[in-house]
């Protein structure tokens, strides 16, 4: 039921939908999110705890166990700050500037959006592999990218560089130029306008970037997988080392692994929610 209210200077309408269907939709909602998001959640940590703490803390502390959790770290490490450094410098290019190719910048920034992580682990290997098109270069070098810590990077790199760059750059088509003028026609120079202008209104929004990529980064499995060579204790990041374990048969450690990732997902959601509000309360 609609009801409209005119006056010579507004027009007000205001609409009313019969509770049946909005219970209906709530419940549509509820019930999706329960089968398909908590249960499988609450599925891993049941099976990970099902044998008990002890059996839990071993699969978690286990010589394997640990590698690859100081490898998905390190990968981490080194891949998120390459992603943010190119994120800013993307969407500052792209917000403040006109120049030319600049569509196909933004087309380039949302490629691996569009193409399977497998098929981006595969071209890593035609270009980097023992056959591939400098493989011979770096054999001669005694330099190796594929099955070794700087293939896995360079996986996780392509797939989680839209993330900054993406958020930002929205982000920063909406706040304009203004601000940014004013301070370089006051004497600002660039790196002071970046630092001091453009760095705390867009904060909030980096961080939030970062957050996602990161996120991304630990759960990688595609990609990674094509590079990693699966060599255990060695290039085995956390998805892969729950794979392997899972075709073991070992299924307490392998939920017991899974978990992990599952936890990093919960506090993602909890800091991204956390940022969402700082965001929405600095913007009113």
């Amino acid at each position: 039921m609609t009801t409209y209210t005119a006056t010579r200077f507004e027009l007000t309408v205001t609409t009313s939908e019969p509770k049946w269907l909005k219970y209906l939709l709530l419940s549509i909602a509820l019930s999706f999110f329960s089968l398909f998001l908590l249960l499988p959640l609450i599925a891993v940590f049941t099976e990970a705890l099902r044998k008990g703490i002890d059996v839990y803390w071993l699969a978690l502390t286990d010589t394997d166990a640990l590698s690859a959790i100081l490898l998905t770290l390190t990968a981490a490490l080194i891949a998120v700050p390459l992603n943010l450094v190119f994120g800013v410098a993307a969407a500052w290019a792209i917000t403040k500037f006109e120049f030319r190719g600049k569509q196909l910048l933004i087309t380039f920034i949302d490629l691996p959006f569009s193409i399977s992580p497998v098929i981006i682990g595969l071209s890593l290997v035609l270009v980097f592999g023992i056959h591939g098109w400098f493989g011979e270069w770096l054999t001669e070098h005694n330099l190796k990218v594929i099955f070794a810590l700087p293939g896995i990077v360079l996986a996780t790199v392509f797939v989680t560089f839209p993330f900054v760059a993406r958020e930002l750059i929205p982000f920063m088509q909406a706040q304009g130029k203004e601000e940014e003028e004013a301070s370089i026609v006051l004497g600002a120079k660039g790196w002071q306008t970046f630092w001091y202008v453009t760095l705390p209104n867009i904060k909030w929004a980096l961080l939030y970037g970062v957050i996602l990529s990161n996120a991304r980064a630990m759960g990688e499995f595609g990609a990674v997988s094509v590079v990693s060579g699966h060599i255990r204790g060695e290039t085995n990041t956390l998805p892969l080392h729950v794979e392997i374990l899972y075709n073991e048969y070992n299924f307490a450690a392998a939920f017991a692994v899974a978990s992990l990732l599952a936890l990093l997902a919960l506090v993602t959601l909890f800091i991204k929610t956390y940022i969402e509000n700082k965001n929405n309360n600095t913007n009113r």
